[in-house]
């Protein structure tokens, strides 16, 4: 990674955003700070997943976490899945040498917004710390296109708390992955609309591009196992076949 001249910060918009990068690689540390400060932006360095999460728990509110998949003790994994089971939904960009496909699969298991491979560009980092913290603000600031979905959602004999990730169908407990529930409380929040395969990938995964939209056919595969009386002929998550997938809480036979 390459160090930019300082100077670059002030970037009308970005504000004073906290962002949290937890690397214990010192080198590597210090220049993630220095460019991120010089776009503008507040830092604090954690070298393990213990300070992380002392710091996310910490009165000042962190607005962004870029975590090191290898940590001394705590792996990212698990400092990951740690922030989400509190229910902290901060947008989490993942680092890692690592470039098997499972190794991106459970980073987003366990509830990664993004994954960046090292080495890595500078203008890629910056480009999706910015692009994460303007989705997480919109999502906060605007109401869904369809609708609005608090904290408990139920459908068919399922009930989901969207905070504590805990989902019941017919009365029995069922575990869901950290993605697998994001995948839901987007169709939730956009119940009735066609929504397509890239903008699941683009709001969902995070990718900006679309590498195979057997990604998405896949989790909804999932959904369907786990929700639907006969996943052969779902009622809930409908394919509208050459546009995307509908959501339909009250039911509908597929046509």
């Amino acid at each position: 990674m390459r160090i930019k001249a300082s100077g670059a910060g002030e970037r009308q918009g970005v504000g004073m955003k906290h962002i949290l990068v937890v690397e214990d690689e010192s080198h590597l540390a210090i220049g993630i700070k220095y460019n991120l400060e010089a776009e503008g932006y507040q830092v604090t360095t954690a070298e393990d997943g213990a300070h992380a999460l002392e710091t996310i728990a910490g009165p000042e509110t962190v607005d962004l976490v870029v975590l090191d998949l290898m940590l001394p003790g705590m792996s990212g994994y698990d400092v990951c899945e740690a922030i989400r089971k509190s229910g902290n939904e901060v947008p989490v960009l993942m680092l890692s040498a690592r470039t098997l496909s499972e190794d991106r699969t459970r980073g987003f298991d366990v509830g990664a917004d993004q994954y960046l491979m090292k080495p890595f560009d500078l203008d890629e980092l910056l480009s999706r710390v910015r692009n994460l913290l303007v989705r997480h603000e919109r999502r906060l600031a605007i109401a869904p296109a369809g609708a609005e979905v608090g904290a408990t959602f139920e459908f068919g004999r399922a009930r989901i708390n969207f905070d504590t990730f805990q989902v019941a169908v017919a009365g029995e407990s069922v575990r869901l992955t950290s993605l697998q529930i994001k995948l839901l409380r987007y169709f939730a929040e956009n119940s009735g609309r066609v929504v397509s395969r890239d903008e699941l990938l683009e709001h969902v995964w995070g990718f900006n591009s679309s590498p195979t939209t057997r990604t998405v056919d896949q989790f909804v595969h999932e959904l369907r196992q786990v929700f639907e009386d006969d996943p052969a002929a779902p009622r809930y998550f409908l394919t509208i076949r050459g546009a995307g997938y509908r959501f339909v809480p009250a039911g509908e036979t597929s046509s």
